[in-house]
């Protein structure tokens, strides 16, 4: 079977990862562009040989050879584009965040379940090889129970702009954009732990519409499990920064590089695994992989959990973003 697929939003993560992928993924045909920007939609379809384009959503829906579309306009549209292509009863990839809080999420799963259609969320780190190895570390208990992970990504001043720095459009600002994703991809790993409580510090401009430009946020899960995450879009510094470190009862794991260190006779011991680097850049591996995975479920030859697990990432989203805002800590 050849899924046939259509963008829905062509803006930068859409040029640099999805119409590249997709254009020359086997098993897929990028039938279709959609893009309020008619002209920038039509110049992207002639380099990678899209032969249709369409600039209203409702229109591209109406397209009899359709099987899935994926979503990645700016956030505050995510909700409304996702429900409509349910409604007319296509399988969605929605690039994160799914909505912008837990009851669009919910709505959300609740349609395609009436639909009987499938919603995957673009959470493109889980599919990164170095994070496949560092899972198997972790799933497998050799490193003993987790206890915490501390986290950050700092973008440099200025690399952020145009929606991306309007709270109405975005959803907030430098947490939601690179700290999201690090949350996700923390719960993902330790199997969802129970959150309790979260703290967060911002740093933002005034203004209704003004977003955070860096926050520091620790959430406490049940057992005792401590996340903690810095991130930062106005970093002055030579190159940007991103780590992630989980911290076990018998040893450490660490991504970029990966590196897995455990306790053997009472000593550290580096035992990462050789040939977990790929060959490509992490990001654009993980969004093949993405990709590829989406593929196979609408196809129907990889099982689909519905991602039920969005809605309690986004109510931590939520938990964190008022902390934020009153200052205080809040019980989840």
């Amino acid at each position: 079977m050849t899924v046939r697929l259509a963008l829905i939003g062509a803006g930068a993560i859409a040029q640099t990862a999805h119409i590249p992928v997709l254009a020359k993924m086997r098993g897929a045909e990028l039938v279709a562009l959609c893009d309020n920007d008619g002209a920038k939609a039509g110049a992207l379809a002639s380099r990678f040989g899209v032969r249709d384009v369409f600039t209203d959503i409702e229109e591209l829906l109406d397209y009899d050879e359709l099987d899935a579309v994926v979503v990645a306009t700016p956030n505050h549209l995510h909700e409304p584009h996702v429900l409509s292509a349910l409604a007319r009863g296509v399988d969605v990839l929605c690039e994160r965040p799914l909505a912008l809080g837990a009851r669009g999420a919910e709505r959300i799963l609740g349609a395609a379940q009436k639909r009987g259609r499938k919603i995957v969320v673009g959470n493109n780190h889980r599919f990164r090889s170095d994070v496949q190895a560092l899972s198997g570390f972790l799933r497998s208990g050799e490193l003993g129970k987790s206890t915490a992970l501390r986290a950050g990504h700092y973008h440099l001043k200025g690399s952020i702009a145009g929606w991306r720095q309007s709270r109405p459009e975005a959803g907030g600002g430098a947490f939601i954009e690179a700290g999201m994703p690090l949350l996700d991809l923390a719960m993902w790993l330790l199997d969802h732990p129970e959150p309790v409580r979260v703290t967060a510090q911002e740093q933002r401009a005034r203004g209704a519409k003004a977003v955070e430009q860096s926050m520091l946020v620790h959430l406490e899960c049940a057992d005792g499990v401590s996340l903690a995450f810095d991130v930062s879009w106005s970093y002055v510094g030579e190159e940007e920064r991103w780590w992630f470190e989980v911290l076990s009862q018998g040893g450490t794991s660490r991504l970029a590089p990966l590196r897995v260190v455990k306790e053997l006779n009472g000593r550290a011991t580096d035992v990462s695994p050789s040939g977990a680097a790929a060959r490509e850049s992490a990001f654009l591996q993980s969004y093949r992989a993405e990709l590829a995975h989406f593929v196979a479920v609408v196809a129907g030859d990889a099982p689909y959990d519905p991602p039920t697990d969005q809605v309690t990432l986004l109510r931590v989203m939520e938990a964190i973003y008022k902390a934020a805002d009153d200052g205080k800590e809040i019980r989840l």
